[in-house]
Order: structure tokens, then C-alpha cells, then sequence
């Protein structure tokens, strides 16, 4: 397929200000985003963020009301101008597959190819066969199929055609927690391995991620952040972004001299606050690490729940409202009451209150 190897030399997609309103309610406000060639981003959120509206966009199955759509550079949707889906060359998986259940897989592949002529589009369904894995379940139909072989069907429908772009929306919601780590690997790996240019629809922090170079985090229609999997778990830039991408212990305080006094103590503060002003300290449980070490301040352990690997901790601490949870690997005996605290301040996210 032309799209092996393919490198990120230029920018495939380019979203400037693109904006949707339905009945009064903007779904998409002032979208502006720059997609590379060979690029995988994940459109990140809780449900009704605007991802999926903006899937659509992109997809050409709706129009913005505002703004400009490129693709190498040439417009595809604006005030004036509008290419239909059809001819801009972009390949979709759906949540649910979509497969013609009164065909084969291989009929499956081959319906996206009808306009090429019948010998090549053989070919070409036959080389896309070869590179997803399938060649054995080609003559099944889509009841005959699990899953995750529905799923890989998908993909090879939505990849014959060659598409400039691939979109996927929630490919791998429909299959069990087991099987979707496996298929959803195992698909990304191909992707890269074929230089396809992916974007994704996803509302599950860990497979964003895990499979998006970079991640767009959106809130109400709007881009939240941007950035790679590491900058959005490890600095997030507001409480909405941390929150999604993982779960903190809320400690409240007060910034004074670019440090914040709470009841576990002072830590340095990177960001200029207001002096004398409210803020929270966000502490991962991971962050937190307790010992029967005399040391303060000290609480006392209010539950335990065993992991395996991990125990998870409920520790109620005078001054706090709400008890810590935390997750530690030390091993305390069950008479233990009262543990030490001390917090990693690498840990500590702080956002004004």
C-alpha cells in the first residue's frame, strides 16, 4: 500500500476556527488544529465534548458553520466551499463496524473499492488482506465473526481505499476488557507500521493515552490541551484535564510566597498565584507514601482494600474533610492504626481554588 513508510513532512489536516452550533448550543467553538502526515491523535473527553461532532466535520458528513477546513493545503470546507465525503479521500471505522452482513469479508473489503476496475480492485483487497491478518476469515460473514475479527474487517474496508486519513470512532468500546488491549495493539502497531494517519474518537483516558502521539483533550466543544500522553497526565494545564487523566487527592491551602501551606505541610508552587489566595494541591495516591515511622502529621487508617501488587489506603488526617486514599506497596500488619505521611512533591499538581 502507498501509505508504508509514509513520514511526517508536512501538515495532512489543517482546522482553522471551525465552529458548529445546533438550536443555540455550540458543539465546536473556535476548533483551531494542525494534524501531521503519519500522525495518530486521539480526540479525547467525557461524552458530548464535541469530539465526535468534530469526527463528522472532518468526515464531511456535516458542515462547520464557521471556520476553514485543509487537507494538503487545499480547502475542503468553508463559507464557500465544500468538498462532499466521498472525494476527499478519508476512511472511517465506526463504533458498531458496519459491516454488510449479507456479504463476506472479503465482499466487505471489497464494496469501498467499486470504482476502481474489477482486476485491480482484487488486488488491492488482496494486499490489504495480507497486511491486517485476515486471509482466513475471508469468506465468513459477519455473524460467522467474533469481535475482534469484526473489528480487523473494519479496518481493512476503511484501509483499501488508501485513504489520506483515517478516522475512528470508539473502534474498540464494543469488545470485552480482555480483548481490547490485544486488538487495539495490535491495530495501532499496523497503523504505524503503514504510516497511516489516524484520528480517533475515544473517552477512555488510558487507551488516549496509550495510542495517540499527541492527544486533544476537549471540554464543551473547545480544546482543552494539547500535547503527548505525558504532558497531559504528567502537567495537566486545569483541573478538567487532570481529572480526566487520573484520580487526586484534593488537598485545600493557601499560596503565599510562591509556596502552599496545607495541613501536610508547605511545598514550592511553580505558578503565580495571589498572594494570600485559596489553593488545592493535587496529590495522586501513588505520590503519598505512608510508614509506622514517628513522624508528622500522622492518620489513621479508616479502611484497606488489598490489589495484588498495591494496597489502597483510606486515611482520615485531621484538618482534611475528606479522607486520602492511597496506594502503597509496603506491607503493614493488620493491627496497624496510625501511619505517617510524607507526599512526593514531584507529585503535586496545585491549581488555584
Amino acid at each position: 500500500m502507498s501509505t508504508m513508510t509514509a513520514t511526517r513532512e508536512e501538515t495532512i489536516l489543517q482546522l482553522n476556527a471551525v465552529s458548529r452550533n445546533f438550536g443555540g448550543v455550540d458543539a465546536l467553538k473556535d476548533i483551531t488544529l494542525s494534524i501531521q502526515t503519519g500522525e495518530i491523535i486521539c480526540l479525547a473527553g467525557h461524552s458530548g465534548c464535541g469530539k465526535s461532532s468534530l469526527l463528522r466535520i472532518i468526515a464531511g458528513v456535516d458542515r462547520p458553520d464557521s471556520g476553514v477546513l485543509s487537507m494538503h493545503g487545499q480547502e475542503i470546507a468553508g463559507p464557500s466551499y465544500f468538498v462532499e465525503p466521498e472525494k476527499r479521500k478519508i476512511g472511517f471505522v465506526f463504533q458498531d463496524y458496519a459491516l454488510f452482513p449479507h456479504l463476506t469479508a472479503e465482499q466487505n473489503i471489497l464494496f469501498g473499492l467499486k470504482a476502481l476496475p474489477k482486476q485491480l480492485a482484487a488486488s488491492r483487497a488482496r494486499e490489504v488482506i495480507e497486511h491486517v491478518g485476515i486471509a482466513s476469515l475471508v469468506k465468513r460473514y459477519p455473524h460467522m465473526l467474533s469481535g475482534g475479527e469484526q473489528q480487523r474487517v473494519a479496518l481493512a474496508r476503511a484501509l483499501a481505499p488508501n485513504p489520506d486519513i483515517l478516522l475512528m470512532d470508539e473502534p474498540f468500546s464494543s469488545l470485552d476488557s480482555g480483548l481490547r488491549q490485544k486488538v487495539r495493539d495490535e491495530t495501532f502497531r499496523l497503523l504505524r507500521q503503514l504510516g497511516t494517519t489516524v484520528i480517533m474518537v475515544t473517552h477512555d483516558p488510558e487507551e488516549a493515552l496509550s495510542s495517540g502521539d499527541r492527544i486533544v483533550l476537549m471540554r464543551n466543544g473547545q480544546i482543552v490541551q494539547t500535547g503527548t500522553g505525558y504532558d497531559l497526565h504528567d502537567r495537566p494545564n486545569s483541573p478538567y484535564a487532570a481529572d480526566f487523566f487520573g484520580e487526586f487527592n484534593k488537598i485545600p491551602g493557601i499560596y503565599r510566597d510562591s509556596h502552599i501551606e496545607t495541613v501536610l505541610g508547605t511545598y514550592a508552587c511553580k505558578k503565580a498565584l495571589a498572594d494570600g489566595s485559596a489553593a488545592l494541591a493535587y496529590v495522586r495516591p501513588q505520590a503519598i507514601t505512608v510508614s509506622t515511622d514517628k513522624g508528622q502529621p500522622t492518620g489513621k487508617i479508616a479502611a484497606r482494600v488489598f490489589l495484588g501488587d498495591v494496597e489502597q489506603l483510606t486515611i482520615n488526617i485531621a484538618g482534611l474533610t475528606k479522607p486520602l486514599q492511597v496506594r502503597t506497596t509496603e506491607r503493614f500488619p493488620p493491627t496497624t492504626e496510625y501511619v505517617g505521611i510524607t507526599v512526593k512533591s514531584e507529585g503535586l499538581i496545585i491549581f488555584a481554588a
